[in-house]
């Protein structure tokens, strides 16, 4: 059984940093995807940075030149390292792994807060 825990979070200045770690209880090697979310309150889940196995990136132009999702597979852990944070960041972020094989198998983090605010 896939077990992602996120850490990291918590309450940040406007214009301040945090970086969210997703540590996965194997090999983040196996998974087709990786990723993070985030559902502000009252609002939908929104994705807001993708890994693919190759190491491909992508970001929705609200975070983009802000966040950075990377990896270190030693560690079997993923990072999202967010600058410049906005009061609209504030959401409970989320770690996503995507396996495909014979299906499609997703599996969920149990979120970590992140409050932007002066």
């Amino acid at each position: 059984q896939v077990q992602l825990v996120e850490s990291g979070g918590g309450l940040v200045q406007p214009g301040g940093s945090l970086r969210l770690s997703c540590a996965a209880s194997g090999s983040i090697l196996i998974f087709n995807t990786m990723a993070w979310y985030r559902q502000p309150p009252g609002k939908r889940r929104e994705l807001v940075a993708t890994l693919t196995k190759p190491g491909y990136t992508n970001y929705p132009d609200s975070v983009k030149g802000r966040f950075t999702i990377s990896r270190d597979n030693a560690r079997n852990t993923v990072y999202l390292q967010m600058n410049s944070l906005k009061p609209e960041d504030t959401a409970d972020y989320y770690c996503n792994a995507v396996l495909d094989v014979r299906g499609v198998y997703s599996y969920w983090g149990q979120g970590t807060q992140v409050t932007v605010s002066s």
